[in-house]
Formats: C-alpha cells, sequence, structure tokens
C-alpha cells in the first residue's frame, strides 16, 4: 500500500490552507491509498474532517515516503530520499532559500515544485494564482478606503475589511458589491476624479482582482487612453476606470522604431527598457499582478517615486504588489508582509517604510501568503487540480533514472531534484548555489 503524508503548515502564523482537501483524500482512501495527515491546530480543514475521511492523525510524517505541503518546510524536516511536493521558492534562485535547495540536496530527495507544473504548452495546471488576485483586490481597496480616511477623505471603500474576516469570498464579494451600487448612485469624492485602477498582467492572478473589480461600476481604458483620460469631457466620479497592461506596455525595444515582439522580450530581456513610469501618475490604485524576475526592467523604481513626490502629494495613493518579489519589480517592496500586518508606507523622499496606515508616501499592501485569506476557497480549488495526480505520483518508482522515470509529464517537467541532484531543465540554479 502506498503511503502519503500531508504535512502542518508552519511558515506563518495564518498559513491555513492545505493541499488536499478531506474529501479528496476520502477518494484517495478509497483507492487502497494511506493517507496521513499531520495533525494541526489551525488548519481550516480541522483533524476530525480528515479522520472522518478515512486519513490517519499523526504527530510527525516519518512513514510516508511521499509528502505534499504548501508553503516551504523547515530545514530539518527533510528525509533521506524522500519525495516532496511544495512552493520551494528556489526556481528564480531567490538567494534566500539556496540554503534550503542545498540541504534538499544534500539529503538526496525528490523535489516537485507547484509553481512548475504545466502542460506541453507551458500553462500551470495547479495554481493559487486567482485566489491570491481575489484576495489581493479586496485588501487593496479596503486599504485605499483605510489610506483615505487617514487624508481626511471619506470614501465608500471603508465599508470593506480586509479578506480574512470574511467567512466566504461569497460574503466578501456581496460587501463590494454595496460598495458598487454606492459609487453608482452617491459617486465618489470628486477630489479622486478620475478614479483609475491598474493592473499589470493578464493571468490567473490579474482575472481574480479583474473579478472583484467588475463588481464597482467599471469603465475599461487603453493604456493610451489613460495618458489623455484628464482631458475627456464626460468624466465621471461615479464610475472607477480600469486599465489592464500587458508586457508591451511596461517594456519597449532599446532599438529605436524597432517593434515591440513578446518571445524576443522573453528570450533577450536586456534588449528591452522600461516604459511604465509615464502611466504611474494616472493611477490612484496599482495591482501588480504578474510574473517578474530581474532579468526584466522594473515597473515602479524608488528614483521615480522619489522625483514623483518631489513635485507634491502624487495621484497614486495605493500599490497592492500581489506579485510580492522583495525588491523587485516595486522596488519599494522592501519584504512581503503578513496577513495580520498588511500593509506599510514607503516614505520616497527619507527611503524609510513604516507598518500601518500612517505617514508620508505610498500605502504598499504586500501579503505573500494571499490565498490563505480564502482558505477554504483557495484549497479546494487546488486539491480540485491536484488529487487526479496523486495515485500515479504514489506509485513511481524514484528510483529508476530521471530519463525512464515513470512520473506524470506535468510533475516530471517540475521536478527540480531527482534523488539529489538537479534535473536538466534546472541546471541553470547550479549559478546561484555557488557560495552557499
Amino acid at each position: 500500500m502506498h503511503k502519503i503524508g500531508i504535512r502542518h503548515e508552519d511558515k506563518y502564523v495564518m498559513e491555513r490552507r492545505v493541499p488536499l482537501v478531506p474529501e479528496h483524500v476520502k477518494r484517495l482512501v478509497e483507492q487502497g491509498i494511506e493517507v496521513q495527515v499531520q495533525r494541526s491546530p489551525k488548519r481550516v480543514f480541522k483533524d476530525e474532517e480528515f479522520e472522518a475521511a478515512g486519513a490517519k492523525l499523526v504527530d510527525n510524517l516519518n512513514e510516508p515516503d511521499l509528502i505534499l505541503g504548501v508553503k516551504e518546510m523547515p530545514m530539518d524536516f527533510f528525509e533521506f530520499q524522500k519525495t516532496y511536493i511544495f512552493f520551494s521558492h528556489t526556481i528564480k534562485g531567490q538567494s534566500y532559500n539556496m540554503p534550503l535547495l542545498k540541504r534538499m540536496m544534500e539529503k538526496k530527495i525528490n523535489l516537485i515544485d507547484y509553481e512548475k507544473i504545466t502542460n506541453e504548452k507551458g500553462q500551470r495546471l495547479i495554481f493559487f494564482g486567482r485566489f491570491a488576485g481575489l484576495a489581493g483586490m479586496i485588501n487593496s481597496l479596503w486599504s485605499a478606503g483605510m489610506r483615505y480616511k487617514e487624508f481626511g477623505v471619506e470614501t465608500p471603500f471603508t465599508a470593506i475589511n480586509q479578506t480574512h474576516t470574511y467567512n466566504s469570498l461569497e460574503e466578501a464579494k456581496q460587501v463590494v458589491a454595496q460598495v458598487g451600487e454606492k459609487i453608482k448612485t452617491e459617486g465618489l469624492p470628486e477630489q479622486l476624479s478620475p478614479f483609475v485602477v491598474g493592473i499589470t498582467g493578464y493571468g490567473n492572478v490579474s482575472k481574480g482582482a479583474q473579478e472583484i473589480l467588475s463588481l464597482l461600476p467599471v469603465e475599461e481604458v487603453s493604456p493610451k487612453e489613460l495618458l489623455t483620460l484628464e482631458q475627456r469631457n464626460d468624466l465621471s466620479n461615479k464610475k472607477v476606470y480600469q486599465v489592464v497592461f500587458k508586457e508591451e506596455d511596461l517594456s519597449k525595444p532599446l532599438e529605436e522604431g524597432k517593434a515591440f515582439e513578446l518571445q524576443e522580450y522573453y528570450q533577450h530581456p536586456e534588449r528591452f527598457e522600461g516604459q511604465f513610469e509615464q502611466y504611474i501618475p494616472h493611477l490612484s490604485i496599482l495591482m501588480n499582478c504578474m510574473y517578474w524576475d530581474d532579468r526584466y526592467p522594473r515597473i515602479v523604481t524608488k528614483d521615480y517615486l522619489e522625483g514623483l513626490f518631489k513635485k507634491g502629494t502624487p495621484k497614486l495613493t495605493v500599490i497592492g504588489d500581489v506579485t510580492c518579489d522583495p525588491d523587485g519589480s516595486i522596488e519599494i517592496t522592501h519584504k512581503g508582509t503578513e496577513i495580520e500586518d498588511p500593509v506599510f508606507v514607503y516614505n520616497p523622499l527619507t527611503h524609510e517604510p513604516v507598518m500601518g496606515f500612517k505617514g508620508e508616501g505610498v500605502l504598499v499592501m504586500a501579503v505573500d501568503i494571499l490565498p490563505s485569506e480564502l482558505p477554504r476557497e483557495s484549497s479546494r480549488a487546488f486539491s480540485d487540480a491536484l488529487v487526479d495526480f496523486v495515485p500515479d505520483i504514489a506509485a513511481a518508482d524514484y528510483n529508476r533514472d530521471f530519463e525512464t522515470l515513470n512520473v506524470p509529464a506535468p510533475f516530471k517537467r517540475a521536478m527540480i531534484l531527482h534523488r539529489g541532484a538537479l534535473t536538466p531543465d534546472f541546471e541553470y540554479l547550479k549559478e546561484h548555489l555557488k557560495g552557499y
């Protein structure tokens, strides 16, 4: 009988998600798989629910050879030659997790990373992205209400609370929809008009953010139209203007007069420079919802914001950095924040961030486990995508050579380590491991 383990999440106080929900555990048990679940006092699905589904509750996961989690696991957790599936946050060569990767290599483990589980077209199959966008947008509207209140400006957004305070996504959506009705009938304060929400990216995260924003009276404008929006004579304070930015809006070829080509941008980002700054003065809220690594130009730099704030208080009030790369595309995001302390105000003139809603500068919401603010719904969707693969992953013979390894193809593509060695697609990480 194959045994799999589900780990208790301990990286964050408010991490309450699971990779597999009880009803799917029941299905696996009925297929003859033993599921061991590490006891947890805070998981959104209770220990008793897993037990009722046929799982065995345990204090440690010494027996299973396949262990599933959500976030990073502690250094001392890994056991020799076992298989682990979780979000390892190593694929960009993140320096803070290179010691973790090195430890896994020493333990000769098999590491599969959810982030790299894709179909033949490279599209991700198992993700929390939509829920990051949903929670990120709710949090950013809540943050805007709180921040404007600090300025003495009352808005309908003050009716919205932080996402995790709601019992369900449906409840949160109802509140946002009520705010939408109020904007439609009473309008936003004139000094905030036109109220513009910019969203970078068009993938699952962006779609989640747009799903929430669509509950407000939204008019979509293009990036080009945004530049002259304030000159329109039909502007309304009873609308929210939405702009979605694609790669070609963020960057342009260094070569004069050359057309933007997406494939070239992905393959040779060094041939491009950022051009997003022209849009920033026109935005009230910026939602950063797209993939970024340090080969690409930044979207918002410290230098740019310093110049902008030297001219006076800008329109840009809130940045919802859903992507949440520390010192990344939004350079002022110095760290991912926690659900219980979710926002900070960055002062571009002193270069200092201060936690909370007070102070001079721009407010940043950068919770890096946003889907855990909707733990039940996000776990269910994730588990839906994962469960059918589990029997084959559990049955695979990991002692075989990587070439002949009989793991489902999407998971084989996501295998960073096989018996402790970097697999061919991830050998680039050797460079990042130097010095660790």
